[in-house]
């Protein structure tokens, strides 16, 4: 698809809600979606063939009645694309300038992580290659918030935490890993990650909305992602909603990223035109093609989907469908949000949804994506 025209569907398309759209099926899919609360409202976008095709929104914040509507414009708490969208992105422009080794151990950053241990301790053998991978050995997920009040004691425990494998011997998802990466990339910075990136990122990129912590006048234009009766008894609209990044000040290298769609496809065009694809915008480019091919490469184990901080999609069962093609690379946000990027086709899908709102209950998010891609995917042959 890389070497086609443009086909005569997207020389003048249809308006997105129209069943005339290109992406009538695919819009069907969020519909039916809202319908069985997988989310109450989304947000998504599509570039392809060179430029934007899609950008458009349906249902509203809340399952309330009266509730704001979503539009393509509107920012999302985004979760876990943190970790793509800000700390991936930062320790590709620190390796590309020469400023960061993805073999540095750990210990070498943040020499907390290893005073202490015991000699020979695996801990000395973790790099920041292994927080890239998510194959360090560090757990999936810790409650620190439960047990630590303040971003200081959260902090050591995290540097404490013992390794529950080798560095390099499996894959095991892990926010601690990020916390840490996020953490030591500021030392080499030697400024807050989230300054670095509003300069060297968003703003020469024009991601002007993107942001960590949004103000307290735009918080009731961000969709609430839970109503916390559990820990900060409120709900939660506009400040982030992972508790250890709350914690952590909402600015955390796993999570407290807000962003919209239009900001999001931005920042896959500038990586689809940094792996020189002749169909993406040159002006978009930021990265070198040597980076975005290293970062987009699978690590170990061989079983592992992880390249270093992107996810690739798995054999069966990807949230990115069946057509993404391997030379892809994505990553998913805790609160229903997801972007995948086919470096082969030059194509970027954005869908941005809270679909924790009220709770945290509904899976239906897992069905929703592949067959939303799927949908869009189809749309784009057509």
């Amino acid at each position: 698809m890389a070497s086609e025209t443009i086909p005569p569907s997207f020389a003048a398309p249809a308006a997105p809600g129209s069943p005339a759209s290109p992406f009538a099926s695919a819009q069907r899919v969020l519909h039916d979606a809202i319908a069985a609360r997988a989310f109450p409202g989304c947000a998504y976008g599509v570039f392809a063939n060179g430029r934007v095709v899609l950008e458009d929104a349906l249902g509203t914040f809340t399952y309330d009645e009266p509730s704001l509507p979503v539009t393509s414009h509107t920012l999302y708490d985004v979760a876990s694309l943190t970790k793509v969208a800000a700390t991936t992105a930062a320790a590709m422009l620190l390796h590309q300038r020469g400023l960061l080794d993805l073999d540095t151990p750990l210990g070498d950053l943040l020499p907390g992580f290893i005073i202490g241990r015991p000699a020979g301790t695996q801990a000395r053998h973790v790099r920041v290659r292994h927080l890239l991978a998510h194959n360090s050995g560090l757990p999936s997920y810790v409650e620190f918030f439960k047990t630590h009040a303040n971003a200081t004691g959260l902090l050591r425990a995290c540097l404490e935490l013992p390794l529950e494998a080798a560095p390099g011997e499996r894959a095991e998802y892990s926010d601690p890993g990020f916390i840490l990466l996020g953490k030591a990339l500021e030392v080499i910075l030697r400024e807050p990650l989230c300054a670095f990136l509003h300069r060297e990122l968003y703003h020469p990129l024009g991601m002007h909305h993107t942001r960590f912590n949004p103000g307290i006048t735009q918080r009731l234009a961000i969709p609430p992602t839970e109503d916390d009766i559990a820990f900060r008894h409120r709900i939660i609209q506009g400040e982030v909603q992972d508790e250890n990044a709350w914690l952590l000040g909402g600015a955390a290298g796993h999570a407290g990223l807000f962003s919209n769609v239009h900001d999001l496809l931005r920042l896959s065009e500038a990586i689809l035109a940094s792996a020189g694809h002749p169909l993406a915008p040159a002006s978009r480019k930021v990265f070198d093609a040597p980076t975005v091919e290293l970062f987009a490469t699978r690590q170990e184990p061989a079983n592992s989907s992880r390249a270093l901080g992107w996810d690739t999609p798995s054999a069966t069962g990807s949230s990115s469908g069946s057509h993404f093609s391997p030379h892809s690379i994505g990553h998913l946000g805790y609160s229903g949000c997801s972007l995948w990027i086919d470096l082969d086709e030059a194509i970027a899908v954005v869908l941005l949804t809270n679909r924790t709102w009220p709770d945290r209950q509904s899976q239906r998010i897992r069905d929703v994506r592949p067959a939303f891609h799927d949908a869009i995917r189809e749309a784009l042959t057509q």
